[in-house]
């Protein structure tokens, strides 16, 4: 049976006890402001946020990350500079603090993903069926992520700081590979024969924080980026590229006429080498990042974490895609504290699961271990790294449940407590997919819902659970939807829930991609209760600019500050006939991370 804390009873957590009447939450968190009342008008190119609040824009695509370099045009870009500049498109952000107290609320680095590259808002004018040499490396460095210094200044307003410390990853910076399927003759390509080394990372989009202070990036869409399915035989490996998404012929972006290594029918394994989990040390900016093979390779839309009862650590994630499934990923050894050594390896040791929804609230966790039911070498999977690299194939031999395109998953400590946002899903339901069930109840959900997951114990370690559905978003005016049993008249709308966070009290912030194509609104940050009387009760924050999505929702470590990325503003338009100029910097919109405070 469900059952969930209900806000007065002793959790067994108790460390995050005294995270409940925390001081600071009080300052930024609570519930207590007059949400913006869409629908705000439609297009409108500026942001919006609720009375009581200001929103300072800290970073655009294109600011140099280092001093001496040119002020930033589009006329001038090179794939150099864009190497040591903010790339484009943010997403996921995570800020990590420097110092001890109050202090390290105002001081930090933060992480900011950069998720995909679009040619026709980056270069005057761009051809989509002929890219040059020039904008295509300039496209590979303007991937993966940025690692910026940034700081409030007295008056409360956030900026970032050229330094030294300021770190860009990109989709050429050597990577390594670890973990169970690390050297796997599915990784080795010519120009790395021991498929343990891969030139960067791609299509960048969720992410988490671990328990001893890394960050993990997660790669989701990367079939658009390779070439030439066809050239391969038929077989397993065809099959599941196809299943990807990965194109017959030639690929939209066409990097694979200046790079090979896009090109299956040259580089048959380099599409095997994307789609993980990747850790990196935000504190060493030279460190190597590594890709992560024990999580699984999927779209993976999210890696975020919590500790088991026991000391252990578990990662959530979701593969962003109609009627693919949930995961979760629990480390063989404990995180011990203090030991940088032993920590670093624990990503290359544990079990990754699979989620099973029954009808009736209950829920399984199935491992994906080779030799494990049908994950066995007489039905196709030849080892422990095969059933990683074809962790969708060993999901559906076990029966995992088809969910409504899985993004964000986000773990409650404060409740104990897991949630997961399925964005939408316009073919459930329809002739040859699957037909609602209990998790996906919607036909044609093009709205999207979350669910409620309590781990059995509510030990993130568990192999059963609970769950039930929080929100059937959408026009509350609609009988189809539900806002956790709240009075709908008292909700703020929402749809194609995304991105989400937890704040220290338990309260849920979600951040939408593609609510206008449901609702007369932009996308939008809200926040709910959980628990309480006003569970449900959804309350928009802040909106975003007309064509943008929005997405990384994060807490500086005081929780006085919310980041959130505003990505692609003016999408569908082009730098000569643009739909947004966002945020004002005369010649192009440019994607940007907002700081959002109190005023």
């Amino acid at each position: 049976m469900f059952q969930v804390w209900d806000g007065d009873r002793r959790g067994r957590r108790s460390r995050f006890r005294d995270r409940l009447r925390s001081p600071v939450a009080d300052e930024c968190l609570a519930l207590d402001f007059e949400p913006l009342d869409p629908p705000v008008p439609v297009p409108f190119d500026d942001v919006a946020i609720a009375d009581g609040f200001v929103s300072d824009v800290m970073i655009r695509w294109g600011d140099n990350l280092f001093s001496g370099l040119p002020a930033f045009t589009v006329a001038g870009q090179t794939a150099q500079l864009q190497a040591q500049r903010f790339g484009f498109n943010s997403d996921w952000t995570a800020y990590f603090p420097i110092g001890q107290g109050p202090a390290s609320g105002r001081n930090g680095m933060l992480w900011v993903n950069h998720e995909y590259t679009d040619g026709l808002m980056m270069f005057p004018g761009y051809d989509p069926a002929n890219p040059t040499r020039e904008q295509v490396d300039i496209e590979l460095a303007a991937h993966g992520g940025s690692l910026v210094r940034v700081v409030q200044g007295p008056a409360g307003n956030w900026n970032y700081l050229q330094s030294s410390g300021n770190r860009r990853v990109t989709a050429v910076t050597s990577i390594e590979i670890t973990g169970p399927a690390a050297g796997d003759p599915a990784l080795r390509t010519t120009r790395d024969p021991s498929g343990r080394r891969v030139l960067g990372t791609l299509n960048n989009c969720g992410g988490g924080v671990t328990g001893w202070g890394t960050l993990l990036t997660a790669e989701e869409n990367f079939d658009q980026y390779f070439a030439n399915n066809a050239a391969l035989p038929d077989g397993p490996q065809k099959t599941l590229n196809a299943r990807f998404g990965v194109p017959e012929g030639e690929s939209g972006r066409k990097w694979e006429r200046f790079h090979p290594r896009f090109d299956l029918s040259q580089e048959p394994n380099e599409a095997n080498r994307f789609g993980w989990v990747v850790e990196i040390d935000p504190y060493h900016p030279n460190s190597v990042p590594r890709k992560r093979t024990a999580l699984g390779r999927l779209k993976h839309e999210a890696a975020a974490g919590t500790a088991t009862l026991d000391g252990r650590w578990a990662v959530y994630t979701g593969d962003d895609a109609r009627f693919e499934f949930v995961y979760k990923f629990v480390t063989r050894d404990r995180v011990r504290p203090g030991d940088a050594r032993t920590n670093q390896n624990l990503l290359d040791h544990g079990t990754l699961y699979v989620a099973r929804f029954n009808d009736n609230g209950t829920g399984t966790w199935l491992p994906l271990v080779h030799g494990t039911g049908p994950l066995t070498q007489a039905n196709g999977f030849a080892s422990q790294a095969d059933v990683l690299i074809r962790a969708r194939d060993a999901g559906t031999a076990l029966g995992a449940t088809a969910m409504d395109r899985p993004e964000d998953i986000e773990p409650n400590p404060v409740i104990g407590s897991v949630y997961i946002a399925l964005t939408n899903s316009d073919r459930r339901g329809t002739e040859g997919n699957p037909d609602v069930d209990p998790a996906n109840p919607r036909p044609v959900n093009v709205a999207g819902h979350v669910l409620e997951l309590v781990e059995a114990g509510r030990d993130a370690a568990a192999t059963a659970f609970g769950w039930r559905v929080l929100l059937l978003c959408g026009d509350p005016a609609d009988p189809s939807t539900y806002y956790g049993g709240f009075d709908k008249s008292q909700v703020s709308e929402i749809a194609a829930p995304d991105n989400l966070a937890v704040d220290s009290r338990g309260q849920l912030w979600i951040a939408t991609d593609g609510a206008p194509r449901v609702l007369p609104m932009n996308d939008a940050v809200v926040g709910l209760p959980v628990v309480g009387p006003e569970r449900g009760r959804t309350r928009q924050l802040f909106g975003g600019v007309f064509g943008s999505e929005l997405t990384g929702i994060y807490f500086n470590s005081t929780e006085t500050t919310m980041f959130v990325s505003v990505q692609h503003p003016g999408e569908g338009g082009t730098i000569t006939q643009p739909t947004s100029r966002w945020p004002g910097s005369g010649e192009v919109a440019r994607s940007s991370v907002v700081a959002i405070r109190r005023g």
